[in-house]
Formats: structure tokens, sequence, C-alpha cells
């Protein structure tokens, strides 16, 4: 089917206006590509070096700079429970990559940050900053230029990012992402949620909640809510970095295992001295990204994408802008329903056809472009399939169900959830900003009332433990961008201003910080920019100004005197507590150096 003419245009223009830089960019990488691999120009000194641990069989086959060498690049730890599968992965990938007569190494390893564990905690100020020191920490892994494809193992919200912003770096190199997969279902997230609630209520204890958080975070893999790490699973499927339905396997099982050695093999199929030569540089286009765009439209992805994306973007020299994604989230339809979209987590979202039933569908009205590259040596369309086991073991694809298997987690872009997508970008007198809207009820998407301004999430808590929170009111938090203090997610805010919300009030939230990539029921103006530490309006709000959020106009206002507005001196805050402790002291020039929400908010310059 051909190209809907709103995609078709939204990505005639990226490629205009970034006809520049990425022209920049393709000669560079095609550079390197050209100058072949680089261990055969490496003194005997340093080839030694880059062996010296191997096997004998792999020594000699790098010695003659015959065969490819693969690097793995991996966000191994094993307190975060997505990652800890990867523990097994490396041996795995060294043992398909001796099948093929090749050699794998480890090139690197990188953090992996768990926003659960950090959120409403000190170290969250760092977890934004952590996507750009994953992507500098495996550009010197890469640096070593011993390889000639690589393997990114990686999944949560920040590492994916930061694991692709450094694998355009080094274009020229093909490259695959291997997932781990998602935990299996656990307790409802729903039920979550409500004894999350009950918590902030003073109802329960600190046991009741422990205990229930335990049982939805109970086992090896993804957390099964669709946050920011399984947006950036569906985003590497539908951009055809993952093998067709490697995203949403469950880790530690055959189907799995059979994914990841295929997806090693397929890597050095890719590489130059393979017969498929597809570096990731020349992969990543503007009509992938216009791809990863859609997707996380249709199934209500991660508001930390708006700024991910756009880095992502950026390292392959292509200009996404808000004004991109805006003019998307018009045409394209919530065709998904998981968590907190719903009540279906990833587990159910995969069972009911997952990302197979959701390329083909979407391609099926033109919603994707098709002539794309991917990993898998097809265009998009080999990826409206399901990933199996034969019964000899060997792995297979069959095409995906044209019809969904839950119609309540999976619909048709004819008959939606909703007409268009998930994410709407707001613009106005306090600037611009980002709101999730697919979680919220649409009698709640245009808010109207008093402004609270509060100097953090604690003082928001504390305020509603006080019983002071009792009138409808839009809590203001600035200074929580990136450059006052690393642009930490609010997520600590989401029960509290939840209970308010179900006792009757009108609530909502204005902020230059972020949220989870998996907010929920509470309408959240966020991202706004320009920030309160570069003088943003969003610094001029006081106590009892009038503010509208509209989320289905796009606007962000402040209802008060324009004059007397314009005239306001923004606030200043003393943020000298977060510059110190849990390591941001290490961080003063990520924080002098960040750039603003809209555009990606990396350190790396334009």
């Amino acid at each position: 089917m051909t190209v809907h003419s709103t995609v078709a245009d939204v990505t005639a223009r990226i490629e205009e206006r970034s006809r520049d830089s990425r022209a920049r960019y393709l000669e560079r990488i095609r550079a390197a590509g050209e100058a072949g691999p680089k261990r055969g120009t490496l003194s005997c000194g340093n080839l030694a070096h880059g062996f010296a641990a191997c096997g004998i069989t792999d020594k000699e086959r790098l010695a003659g700079d015959v065969v490819p060498n693969l690097g793995i690049i991996t966000a191994y730890n094993d307190m975060l429970s997505a990652h800890q599968p990867f523990e097994r992965f490396p041996e795995m990938i060294r043992e398909a990559a001796r099948e093929a007569g090749a050699v794998a190494q480890v090139a690197g390893g990188v953090p992996a940050m768990c926003d659960g564990v950090t959120q409403g905690q000190t170290g969250m100020e760092l977890s934004l900053f952590s996507r750009d020191v994953i992507a500098m920490a495996t550009a010197v892994g890469l640096s070593h230029q011993m390889f000639d494809a690589a393997v990114y193992l990686g999944i949560c919200d920040k590492i994916v990012p930061g694991l692709m912003i450094a694998a355009l770096s080094f274009g020229h190199l093909p490259a695959v992402f291997l997932p781990a997969g998602p935990m299996p279902s656990g307790l409802p997230n729903d039920e979550k949620a409500k004894t999350r609630q009950l918590y902030a209520e003073g109802k329960i204890g600190r046991a009741e909640l422990l205990e229930s958080e335990s049982k939805s975070y109970h086992s090896p893999g993804t957390c099964t809510f669709y946050g920011t790490a399984n947006s950036n699973q569906m985003l590497m499927e539908i951009m055809g970095l993952h093998l067709p339905g490697a995203s949403f396997v469950n880790p530690n099982t055959p189907l799995r295992d059979a994914l990841t050695r295929e997806g090693a093999k397929r890597a050095l199929a890719l590489s130059a001295l393979g017969n498929n030569y597809t570096p990731i540089g020349e992969m990543i286009d503007a009509r992938a990204i216009v791809n990863g765009v859609v997707g996380l439209h249709a199934t209500g992805g991660s508001t930390n994408h708006t700024m991910h994306l756009v880095a992502m973007a950026n390292a392959a020299g292509i200009k996404l802008t808000w004004g991109d994604i805006s003019d998307l989230s018009d045409i394209v339809p919530l065709i998904a329903r998981i968590y907190p979209n719903g009540l279906a987590d990833v587990n159910h979202f995969h069972a009911a056809g997952g990302m197979g039933y959701l390329i083909g569908e979407l391609l099926s009205e033109g919603l994707l472009h098709e002539d794309v590259k991917t990993v898998n040596g097809t265009g998009l369309s080999g990826y409206a399939v399901e990933a199996r086991l034969a019964e000899d073991g060997t792995l297979a694809w069959v095409p995906s169900e044209k019809t969904s298997a839950d119609p309540k987690v999976l619909s048709t872009v004819k008959d939606p959830f909703q007409p268009n997508g998930g994410l709407k970008m707001l613009d106005g007198n306090l600037g611009r900003a980002v709101i999730k809207v697919s979680a919220v009820k649409p009698e709640r998407r245009v808010i109207e009332a008093r402004a609270r301004v509060f100097t953090s999430q604690a003082a928001v808590i504390d305020a509603f433990k006080a019983g002071e929170l009792t009138e409808d009111f839009v809590a203001v938090l600035p200074f929580q961008g990136p450059r006052a203090c690393g642009m930490p997610e609010l997520h600590q805010l989401t029960p509290t201003l939840g209970v308010l919300q179900d006792r009757g009030l009108t609530v909502a939230l204005v902020t230059d910080g972020r949220m989870s990539g998996a907010s929920g029921k509470v309408p959240a103006a966020i991202h706004v920019t320009p920030e309160a530490a570069t003088g943003g309006p969003i610094a001029k709000v006081r106590d009892g100004d009038l503010l509208r959020i509209d989320a289905e106009t796009g606007r962000l206002e402040v209802l008060v005197d324009a004059a007397e507005f314009e005239a306001r001196q923004p606030t200043t805050a003393d943020l000298s507590a977060h510059q110190q402790g849990v390591g941001r002291d290490l961080f003063a020039a990520f924080r002098a150096a960040a750039g603003p929400a809209d555009e990606g908010a990396h350190v790396f310059g334009a």
C-alpha cells in the first residue's frame, strides 16, 4: 500500500532539513567503511594485545585478518532484572561465531542503571546523563578497532538509546541489538498501582507495599509494564535492528537462546567480510526514524523517547523535531492497550499478536515505510511474522495472524482505541512540552486550575500528608531540567496525584523534569523547555496563577496579563544541594553542557 501522505510529507521534510548534516555523516562513515577492517593496520604488538586472551584457533583466525571479529558490547549486571539474563549471552555469541567460522570478543561493558531502584532517590539525577555515559563507554570499547561488526546487549531506559547513539557513531559497522525479554507476568500492574495509592494514603504499611512490589517485580527479565524499557524493544524491532519477533520472548527459554545465536550470526553476515555488507549508519535513515515514531504513537509508548529518538537521530545526522513527532501523532491511531494505557502487560501484548501483528497492521494501512533496510535482510514486511522453534529445534518464522488474538489488547487501524497517537506536543507562553494522553481519560485532557509551585516532589508529598491539597490545582515543579539537576523522573508523584484525582479533584503537573515512561492517568505537561535554570517562562509562574493545559489543541498557557507576565523576573533556585553526593559532583560538566529537551538533552553538541 502507498505510504500515508502525512508520513511521506514528514519524512521528506526531515530529509530536506537534514540534507547537509546527513551528507557529512554518510561521507564520514563511508570513508571508515572503505578503509576495511583495521586489524591489518595494527602493529604486531597492538594485535597481540588484542587477542592475547583468545584460544589458539581464534588467535590464528584473527592473526590472518580473514575472518570477521564480532564485538560484544554488554550492559550486563545482576542487580538489574532486565539485564541479568545477559550473563549467559557472551558465551552463546562466541559459540555462534565459531560455528560461522568467525570470532567474537566482549569489546566492553557499559553501566546499566535501574530507574526502578533510583526512582525518588538522589541517584535519579544521574539517570538521563547515564545515556550519554553509555554512548561514550561504548565508543571506548569499539575504539580498539578490532571489530567488523557489533552486537549490543541492552534493554532498559537509557541503555538502548546510549548504545544506539554509539552504534551510529561507529556507523560503518553493522549492528544487531539482542534483547533478553520480559519477565513472566506477576502481580497485575493495576493491582500494584492500587497498592501504591493505598500506601500513599496511609491505609497500609511498608510491609504490605513491599510484598506487592515483590510480586510484581519477581524474576529475571524486563518489567512487564509498557514504560521506556519495553518501548525501547518495540523501537528496535520496528526500526529493523532486532531479528523479527525477538522483542518480547521471555528470558532463559530455548526460543530466546536460538534468537540470540541467530542474531550473532546475522551480525557477522552483515559485515564487510560477509555477502551483504549493511552498516547501521546506512540502515538507519529518515524512514527508519519515522517508523520508530509511528510505532511509539501506535502503542502509547514512553514520553522519554521524545528526547531519546531526537538524540538517536542526531547521531546519524538526521534532524528530528517535536513538530515532526506531533504531526505524526495526529494521523497515527492508538491500537495497543498495554499498562498503563490498559490492563494488559507486554506478555499479553505478545500473546495477542505482538510486534508481528502490529507491524503488519500498520503496513497494511500505509503508516510505515516498508522499503527500509533491516538486519533481517528484508524490508519491513519481513517483520510481520512470528518467531518459533521447529520440531528439530531450529529457528523458523511464520506469518503473523491477520486478526488480533485479543482485540482488547491489540486492535486495528480502522477500529482503534483512540484516533490519534499516545503522545501530544504542547506549545504556548510557558514554552514547549510533552504530554502522554493514552492513559488519560478524555474528560481530563483539558485542565484549567490554579498553580501551586513546589521546589521538589517531596514538597508535594509533604503538602499532601499535611492535608493542604484540598482544592483543584496544577502542581508546578520548575528547576527539574537537565541543566538544573539532570532532569530526574518525578514518578514518585504518581500515587499522590492519583489519590487526589480519585477524590474528585482536578489535578495536573507542569514541570521541566521528566515522568516515568509508565506515566498514567494524571495529566502531566513535562519536558517544559526552555527550562527554569536557563530563565524559561516556567520560572515566572507564581502560586495562584491560572494555568491551562489543553491536550486537544496542544496548548500550554498561563492565563495572566501578558504584559505583567512578561515583566516578571524569573525566580532562581539554590541548586547547590544537587551538585554533590552520590557522584553528582562528577557530572558538573554534563549539567553545564546539556542541551534542551526538544533537542534531545544530550551533551554532544549540534
